[in-house]
């Protein structure tokens, strides 16, 4: 048993991305000591076979450290990029002609491919193509049968592999391709607890990958990744569903006027917190941190808005896939966050919530209500939920409050899941099927700690069969 120094961690959860700066299980245990409780795979970089090393590092860490720990694996869905440059780069002037061609002739002169070839079909004249992270943008002047001319708006530099983003073009690329079929089958195979679904248009795309998931048996929950103007302009029914949402400010900030963007982070967040869905703020937190041990006020700031909008976690990307201070970047964010949720203590209750979350009874609904506010005003200094699914400790975790919920299951995988979801501590071990023996793990667990007093009151919610399925307890236990 542990001790419970997640008691001290914040609220908001941390996503880490692995690579090659975090490939030991030294540093897989450095990230998650640090706060870390969801561990990210890119799936558009590596190979199977190294990311399946990666999985069983994850899980052995997370059984020495007896801390539960969640895996995302992140599809790559369709992005473009483009081909082989000669020397590997190419400079761009302002107001110089270039193509786009079907397949670069070798040797020749500004002439850029993409992995997607079809793209000379698609464009027209006036679209615009951004490449190197939209800092280098073209606009189609003429079009071709095999290539398309770009004036060149905004110069820059330009590398072999980077991405294309073509913001207000139509394109029949499909959301989940059979690359990213054969990575989320290989996702079931290695149970993933989450896969994120890159370039959502429509409810239609997260669906698919639900049932792709479903049919090969797999329990892990979607995350639709936002970074597409016709996923915003769905955006109830995109959040409706999926099980968890990431605001992916990278390619979304491309794909729209990039001024747009926070209102936008805002709006996506607003909504997921209405429809009681995890959602997840990712690109650029701490950006400095990849070659600095220090972040920016800039993006300290950033990361305190993202709690402040009411995120259920923030993601590090490069910061730590890539980054010369990856445990010290995951440390840096969680203080960040502990800091700013100090606020939340003075803040009134959010109001009920308007609908109700999938998987959830009413009677279930009722009393996590009720729990939650019994644990505010008895200033509880934990509230346990008994959640075999997790859909109770979900609810629990969507009313935001300050008292620490500590989630306790007998399934592995609710058990993971739990990672993900604000305030939210899965403790593994505890017999939840007696309800007494649930009380004293839970109790010894504090134990090892200075957390409870004499005089402290707990507040467990749980349910006592007679109504199969529902959480119909409340009881208050005082130290």
């Amino acid at each position: 048993m542990n001790c419970p120094s997640a008691l001290r961690r914040a609220r908001t959860k941390i996503v880490a991305t692995l690579g090659p700066a975090t490939t030991s299980e030294e540093m897989i245990a450095g990230l998650a000591k640090a706060g870390a409780s969801v561990l990210r795979i890119n799936m558009a970089h590596g190979t199977l076979e190294e990311h399946s090393i990666q999985v069983d590092r994850i899980r052995k860490v997370s059984r020495e450290l007896k801390l539960p720990l969640a895996i995302l694996i992140d599809l790559a869905g369709p992005k473009i990029r483009l081909g082989e440059l000669p020397g590997g780069a190419m400079e761009l002037r302002a107001g110089q002609q270039v193509r786009l061609a079907r397949a670069a002739t070798p040797g020749a002169n500004y002439e850029l491919s993409t992995t997607y070839p079809a793209l000379v079909d698609e464009l027209n004249v006036g679209d615009r193509v951004l490449l190197a992270d939209a800092t280098v943008s073209l606009l189609v002047d003429e079009k071709k049968q095999d290539y398309v001319v770009c004036e060149v708006l905004n110069p820059g530099l330009v590398r072999s592999r980077q991405g294309v983003n073509l913001p207000g073009a139509k394109l029949s690329l499909k959301a989940l391709g059979e690359g990213d079929r054969r990575a989320a089958q290989w996702g079931i195979d290695v149970g993933a607890d989450y896969v994120g679904l890159s370039f959502v248009r429509s409810p239609a795309d997260v669906l698919e990958l639900k049932n792709l998931l479903r049919e090969g048996g797999s329990r892990a929950k979607v995350v639709a990744k936002i970074e597409k103007p016709e996923a915003l302009a769905q955006l109830a029914d995109v959040v409706a569903a999926a099980d968890g949402v990431m605001v992916a400010r990278g390619d979304l900030g491309a794909e729209i006027d990039l001024a747009e963007v926070p209102l936008a982070q805002k709006r996506i967040i607003a909504e997921c917190n209405r429809q009681q869905r995890p959602v997840i703020v990712a690109t650029q937190m701490l950006e400095s941190m990849q070659r600095s041990k220090w972040p920016t006020r800039a993006e300290v700031t950033d990361v305190a808005n993202a709690v402040l909008d009411g995120c259920d976690a923030c993601m590090l990307s490069g910061e730590t896939a890539i980054g010369q201070f990856p445990c010290e970047a995951v440390a840096i964010m969680q203080r960040v966050a502990l800091a700013t949720e100090a606020r939340f203590r003075d803040l009134p209750p959010p109001p009920p919530p308007e609908g109700m979350l999938d998987g959830i009874k009413q009677i279930t609904q009722a009393v996590v209500l009720g729990a939650e506010r019994i644990a505010r005003a008895l200033d509880a200094k934990l509230l346990v939920v008994v959640s075999r699914s997790g859909a109770t400790a979900l609810a629990t975790s969507q009313r935001r409050g300050f008292t620490p919920v500590i989630g306790l299951s007998g399934d592995d995988v609710t058990m993971r899941q739990m990672c993900l979801y604000w305030g939210v501590i899965p403790l593994a071990g505890a017999p939840v099927d007696d309800l007494k023996g649930a009380k004293d793990y839970v109790h010894e667990w504090t134990a090892q700690s200075d957390l409870l007093r004499p005089g402290d009151c707990v507040v467990l919610v749980a349910g006592t069969g007679v109504k199969s399925g529902s959480h119909n307890l409340v009881e208050v236990h005082q130290v």
